[in-house]
């Protein structure tokens, strides 16, 4: 059984952040879609590489479903690692000062992540996001903090504790 600390709960971003940190990152996969864009033209123009065009070429025929399947997919291993990598942060995260963590304030392990990142494929998981926590963080047992009030507090409670020890 997970511990669930108080002051994890008391730090939890809000709603609003939580939509910011989607709308961020969902620009940033779209960015990095026109990055590969411009990359691939680049490289055509000035390599006479037609590989990229011919991959751009392909995307650009897919139907709706394999254009949701890709994109899914690619916004997948995007927040599976960044998360994991920069331990709790994706861009949206870093510009918002938030920060995922397990319910117990340490690290999540890599398979909290992926619990996390498989839990975002469920249809209407995204409608979770008007519960308290969202079925991706429920089923992996992190929450998203505000990493600023949260080291503040956990501050004071370590100066308090530390009173009248040496």
């Amino acid at each position: 059984m997970k511990i669930y600390l108080r002051i994890i709960e008391r730090h939890k971003v809000s709603l609003w952040a939580r939509f910011a940190h989607l709308l961020i990152d969902r620009a940033v996969i779209v960015l990095l879609f026109l990055f590969y864009g411009v990359f691939s033209s680049f490289a055509y123009q000035f390599l006479n590489t037609t590989i990229f065009m011919e991959s751009i070429n392909k995307m650009s025929q897919m139907n709706r479903f394999e254009d949701i399947l890709i994109t899914s997919f690619v916004y997948f291993l995007y927040t599976l690692l960044m998360e994991y990598f920069t331990k709790g942060k994706t861009i949206g995260k870093y510009i918002t000062g938030s920060r995922v963590v397990s319910t117990d304030g340490t690290d999540p392990s890599f398979n909290q992540y992926l619990i996390r990142n498989i839990a975002r494929l469920v249809p209407f998981e995204p409608f979770s996001f008007f519960t308290e926590d969202g079925w991706h963080d429920r089923w992996s047992d992190t929450r998203v903090i505000n990493m600023k009030n949260y080291l503040a507090e956990k501050q004071a409670k370590d100066d308090i504790n530390s009173i009248g020890s040496k």
